[in-house]
């Protein structure tokens, strides 16, 4: 069987390979222009990425390295230590007092940045707010039960029906917003970021973090400085932090060579291994908990973007099998993603979340007969159109892979349309469920399988269940065996739940699982920082020599 040449998209620049030398002239220019400031100043890192935050707002959207940014800002309760640990920060020690009951004991002296106390009213006001139908993080928020202030600084959590992960939900983190604050500024619910909606939270912050927000200029550049009057302890030394979003992989890379940016959060695969050769640069690497995976629109009985009438292919079982196995998975691992890849068979970021089932995890195989076969057998053998939705600056080499597909299942006679675009455009549309097909990725610092069964395989509910499934899919079988693991106390019964779910939800290839990523980070010689497995800097461990 023939293996395809990998088609990239000529945003990365992939399609020519400049010399680093050209590169570097015509990159210092986009730099100016992005704002990027060439000075170098002691104890400030100035890092890139290739997309931007979303908004400031810490509940409106659920993304990554919105998260991230976010997070130097806010904080929730309990916080992720340098392994994923669960370690103390707004709450100092907590206990479960019943199967239904958790008690948290509040740090004291703690002051937001506009110098207002943190109490336990701001923490059962910032779970109220989180638990809005416009926050995309109602889903754990809802599984948190009611939160009661007891006093000033103790707060119980009361669930109407156990919940095994209760610390998974409350530790993504949930940021503690000011009360007060957001009452005067008029968000005291989240933006709908989906419609785009503005809000005084869009651009501004106030929280109790590390670092305070100074200026904000989506799409150019934020500016935070650290906070004086932080409760804990600075490991590093950066006191003030500049992030820039740029785009373009090789205006990226010649920043870092050139000494304009101290950090690259998101490097290209094809010039990690330049970069180790390359003199005062280093590049730390480590493995994502993030799994990236095709959805397709189980739910109208005609695509929106499609050319097949008064039927729908995605709702048969074989179309998607088809495209499964028309997948040479090899290649995009080789091709594209320069060995920095897991490919998987499953649905779970980690693959602790399947517990390393090999039904779940074992891809079906590339056989393009057999996809061909099942094609036919479908009364798809002249193939359809379809548009496959795609960010372009939000995941590794993401619209690259998406064309690298669409060449692939050309040869179903599948004709793709790539419809590639922003992230600040992509995810509105596709959470509005303006889409055929779509590529989307999944993880974070949660290795548990609930954190995806419940927001992204289940069927579309309340209170958030299944709010990350856009292609409303629904398979009853799946949704019963899933909707008793939530609840289910007993740890073996809960991992044969969670088994049998994965189990059934691979065997139908609702979703076409992809592989997870390895994270290459790069960084000047001179600065240190910590890779975690969520793909999160956390700059108060970041030290610039």
């Amino acid at each position: 069987m023939r293996r395809l040449e990998m088609a990239s998209p000529s945003r990365t620049g992939a399609r020519q390979r400049l010399k680093l030398g050209v590169v570097l002239g015509v990159a210092l220019v986009a730099l100016t222009a992005a704002g990027v400031s060439t000075p170098t100043q002691a104890q400030t890192l100035r890092w890139a990425s290739q997309g931007d935050a979303a908004t400031m707002d810490p509940h409106a959207m659920n993304e990554g390295l919105t998260n991230m940014v976010n997070g130097q800002v806010y904080e929730g309760l309990i916080a992720r230590g340098k392994n994923l640990e669960f370690v103390p920060s707004l709450a100092t020690e907590w206990s479960q007092t019943g199967p239904t009951t958790w008690r948290f004991k509040l740090r004291s002296g703690v002051k937001f940045h506009d110098g207002s106390p943190f109490t336990a009213e701001d923490v059962v006001f910032s779970i109220n707010r989180a638990k809005a139908p416009t926050s995309q993080i109602n889903v754990y928020a809802n599984a948190l039960g009611t939160a009661v202030a007891l006093d000033a600084l103790t707060v119980e959590f009361r669930l109407d029906k156990v919940n095994p992960v209760f610390l998974q939900h409350l530790g993504l983190p949930i940021a503690i917003m000011s009360k007060a604050w957001s009452e005067k500024n008029k968000v005291t619910k989240p933006l709908d970021f989906k419609n785009r909606e503005e809000s005084y939270a869009s651009l501004r912050a106030n929280g109790t973090g590390p670092y305070v927000l100074t200026s904000r200029q989506p799409g150019v550049r934020t500016v935070l400085k650290r906070n004086p009057a932080w409760w804990g302890s600075f490991e590093g030394n950066v006191q003030d932090i500049v992030h820039t979003p740029i785009a373009n992989d090789a205006t990226r890379l010649a920043a870092l060579v050139s000494g304009e940016i101290d950090f690259v959060l998101d490097p290209a695969p094809r010039d990690v291994a330049r970069l180790k050769r390359t003199q005062g640069v280093k590049v730390i690497e480590g493995p994502e908990n993030r799994v990236l995976f095709i959805g397709m629109d189980q739910h109208r009985d005609e695509l929106l973007y499609g050319n097949v009438k008064n039927r729908n292919p995605f709702k048969d079982v074989r179309v998607r099998k088809a495209l499964y196995h028309a997948i040479d998975i090899e290649a995009i691992k080789v091709k594209l993603m320069n060995g920095q890849s897991v490919p998987t068979g499953s649905v779970t970021p980690s693959p602790l979340g399947s517990y390393n089932d090999p039904q779940v995890e074992t891809r079906l195989p590339f056989d393009l007969t057999k996809a061909r076969a099942l094609m036919a057998e479908a009364g798809y053998g002249e193939g359809f159109e379809v548009t496959l939705d795609c960010p372009n600056d939000r995941y590794i080499n993401d619209d690259e892979i998406c064309v690298a597909l669409a060449g692939m299942w050309s040869q179903l006679k599948v004709k793709v349309k790539v419809n590639a675009m922003t992230r600040s455009l992509f995810f509105p549309k596709i959470e509005k469920y303006d889409t055929s097909m779509y590529l989307l990725g999944w993880g974070g610092a949660v290795t548990d399988a609930e954190t995806t069964l419940t927001p992204v395989l289940r069927s579309v509910g309340e209170k958030g269940v299944g709010s990350y499934n856009y292609g409303r899919v629904r398979n009853d079988k799946f949704d019963e065996l899933a909707t008793r693991s939530s609840t289910e106390p007993e740890l073996k019964k809960r991992e044969e739940l969670i088994r049998a779910a994965l189990r059934e939800y691979t065997s139908q290839a609702h979703l076409l699982p992809l592989h997870r990523q390895v994270i290459p980070w790069a960084a000047r010689a001179n600065v240190d920082v910590v890779h975690r497995a969520d793909n999160w800097l956390e700059v108060r461990w970041v030290s610039v020599k």
